[in-house]
């Protein structure tokens, strides 16, 4: 697995680097050769943040924690990763559609209400989507961790979004013309 750390408004010393990857190569065993791991590291104050994000084969699965220290916050966001990799490990496996997304950029949240009516987009996010099924796309976002995910239905050819409902099942919105 190729790993690439960045620090965002830190400096990331030697025995930090040396840390990733050897707690990374542990999950050597669950991606290919060509796998590549990205570890954002951001300072914020007393406040440390790390997302690790590792692309394989078109899935990617992602992380993010929060801590004091960087190595509590890597540690962390690495178990979370870890859990979310063994819970879907045998769909993975069981995978044979093409991938749902060729190049995924990691979603960011953004909190706070707005003010007034007027909205300002803060983010515009692109990338490449493949067919795939419905429980492809649901595989993917639950391994990115994220409530929705958008997707090209391999049957129909329609655009779709599987998201997560507040009961833990899922539901699929899909567009109709007028």
């Amino acid at each position: 697995m190729k790993i690439t750390c960045t620090g965002r408004k830190v400096t990331l010393k030697e025995a930090f680097l040396e840390r990733v990857e050897k707690k990374l190569a542990k999950l050597d065993k669950f991606f290919s050769d060509d796998a590549q791991a990205q570890v954002t590291v951001t300072v914020e104050k007393d406040w440390q943040t790390v997302e690790i994000t590792v692309r394989d084969k078109g899935f990617a699965s992602r992380a993010e924690k929060s801590g004091d220290r960087m190595e509590e916050a890597f540690d962390s966001a690495l178990d979370l990763l870890t859990r979310r990799i063994i819970k879907n490990r045998k769909k993975l496996e069981n995978r044979v559609c093409q991938p749902a997304v060729q190049d995924y950029i990691a979603q960011e949240y953004t909190s706070g209400d707005p003010v007034d009516e007027q909205y300002d987009v803060i983010r515009e996010k692109h990338f490449i989507v493949k067919p795939c099924t419905v429980e492809e796309a649901i595989l993917q976002m639950n391994m990115l961790g994220h409530a929705f995910f958008l997707y090209r239905d391999a049957d129909t050819d329609s655009v779709q979004v599987v998201y997560r409902r507040k009961n833990g099942s899922y539901g699929v919105l899909v567009p109709e013309n007028n």
